[in-house]
This record gives C-alpha cells, sequence and structure tokens, in this order.
C-alpha cells in the first residue's frame, strides 16, 4: 500500500480507537487524540512516536524538537519535558501512537543478530532523541497492530510479533544507533540511566553528583559530560525538573497546601518554591493549583 494510504488508514484508526486515558488494549501502546494545544509537562519512558496528524513542540532543556504527520520521534530514556500540539483544535486534533520501548525486547533482538549490535560513527556522542521520516515499513506494521485491536484473540498472539516487527525496523534504519542504547546493558545510556532512575525515584532527596557517577560507573566528569549528552540538563537541573513537575500533579490534588507540597518534593524554602515554580510554569504554584482545580 503506498505511504500515503497508509499515513490515512492510520489517522483513521487512531481517531476511532483513541480513549482520555490514552491506553489501548495492547500493553505498551498508546494512541492520543489531543484537541488542544495548552502547554503539557511530563516524564517521559523510552518510546517511538509515530505522528499521523498535526504537529508537535518539544522543549528539553534549552533545545526544541519539532515533529509532525508522516514523522517518527524517539525517545529513549526518562526525561522531564514540556510541549504542546501545534494548531490542534476539536476540528482537526493532532493523531498520534506512542509504542514503549522495551529493553529487554531490544536486547534480545541484539543478541539473536549480531550483526545490528555493531556501532555506527555516528553513534559516539550518546544521545536521548530521534526525529526523521517513519518508512513505510514502520506505517504498515503499526496499521497492522491497530487493525488487531478489533479481534482480541488476533492481538494476543500476533501484535507482540508486530512490536517484534516495528524494533527491527527501527533498529535496522537510520535511527539504529539511537535504539540500540536502549538494549545494550554497557553503553553510556545504561550507565548513565542507573543515576537517572535515582533521581527519578528519590527526587526529594539531597543530590551529590559524585555519589550518581559513583553508581553510574563513570569519573565525575565524564558522568557529568555523558548526562548533560543525554539529558540536555545538569543533574540539578534535571531534579529540579522532576520535583517542579510533581510538585504541579500534587497541587492539583492538595490546591490549598502549597507550603506543604513544596516540602514534600523537596523544598525547605517556600520562597524557593514559589520562584522556582513561577520560572518553569509561568505562574506561582497558588494561582497554577486554582486553574488546575477548574479545568
Amino acid at each position: 500500500m503506498p505511504r500515503d494510504q497508509l499515513l490515512t488508514e492510520l489517522r483513521d484508526r487512531i481517531a476511532t480507537h483513541a480513549r482520555p486515558d490514552f491506553r489501548s488494549a495492547f500493553d505498551g501502546l498508546a494512541l492520543s487524540k489531543v484537541e488542544s494545544s495548552d502547554p503539557e509537562y511530563s516524564l517521559t519512558e523510552p518510546l517511538l512516536v509515530v505522528m499521523a496528524q498535526g504537529a508537535k513542540r518539544l522543549l528539553l532543556g534549552d533545545e526544541v524538537f519539532d515533529y509532525r504527520a508522516g514523522e517518527l520521534f524517539v525517545v529513549t530514556t526518562d526525561l522531564p519535558v514540556s510541549g504542546y500540539f501545534v494548531g490542534a483544535s476539536a476540528q482537526t486534533p493532532a493523531l498520534g501512537l506512542g509504542l514503549a520501548l522495551r529493553a529487554e525486547a531490544i536486547a534480545t533482538l541484539l543478541l539473536q543478530a549480531p550483526s545490528v549490535r555493531r556501532t555506527g560513527a555516528g553513534a559516539r556522542r550518546a544521545t536521548s532523541i530521534a526525529i526523521g521520516p517513519a518508512s513505510a515499513e514502520i506505517l504498515d506494521a503499526t496499521v497492522r497492530l491497530l487493525r488487531l485491536l478489533e479481534t482480541p484473540a488476533d492481538l494476543a498472539v500476533l501484535g507482540p510479533l508486530i512490536e517484534r516487527e516495528l524494533l527491527w525496523r527501527l533498529l535496522t534504519g537510520p535511527h539504529g544507533d539511537v535504539i540500540r542504547q536502549i538494549g545494550l546493558a554497557d553503553s553510556s545510556l545504561s550507565h548513565v540511566n542507573r543515576a537517572i532512575r535515582w533521581i527519578r525515584d528519590n527526587y526529594a532527596e539531597p543530590l551529590r553528583v559524585a555519589d550518581l557517577a559513583d553508581l553510574a560507573g563513570m569519573s565525575t566528569a565524564a558522568f557529568h559530560r555523558h548526562f548533560r549528552d543525554i539529558t540536555n540538563l545538569s543533574p540539578l537541573q534535571f531534579q529540579k525538573r522532576i520535583r517542579l513537575q510533581e510538585a504541579r500533579s500534587l497541587l492539583a490534588a492538595h490546591p490549598r497546601d502549597i507550603a506543604g507540597v513544596g516540602h514534600l518534593v523537596g523544598y525547605d524554602s517556600p520562597s524557593q518554591f514559589n520562584r522556582e515554580y513561577r520560572r518553569l510554569f509561568g505562574v506561582p504554584p497558588g494561582a497554577d493549583a486554582a486553574r488546575l482545580r477548574a479545568d
């Protein structure tokens, strides 16, 4: 089937099956139908995104990433990002598909096909994000996966096979070096991921870069360099983003306990919490909490 027809069918099937919570009947598959351009703040996970309609602008640190219909977006680790769908509305919603990139599944493919373990010249510097055209093979596989949502018995058996096919297409495509990092236990991404997971799980605790470097098995200088290459943030900036995004989630449920929420995510100083919250989200926590509750 021609690429434009595949993209049309993908768009139609996402519009049909997308739910408000983005979940689907296939574990690890998310379908999104977004009708607004409001800013979003989230913590990513290793993920393949195929955009079927519309466009999105994503911000990580001081870097901007744009992707649109017919393109794929790959992220290889947990990252505190912000962004918005460009021009999304009820009449022309942004439609996309997300598939979790499981390290175990990628590692299995690398073991079974040693030829794809080889690292190309472009992989000298670890990276966490890749964007490019979605090939006809990837569009075809995603369409076939969405067709299976209508036949649950087939989905249970054939879904994992199509997921494996998609991973193979990624590994053997132009972004193979980026995907390969997820499955290699000795990659710099895997080492830095140990520190990222620690920060994610202990964001309210004091942070010492030397301790994180030990956890990653690197010197402090090498760790700091690789961490910034992968996340576009310093470890302290990364922790601050996670703290503030978690505070925003908590404020939706506890809008009157601003100081308590600030302390819970690791801020001993209410004034510092207010100042840094406003710098990231554009409004002080009290006003933002009221807006979140109203929404």
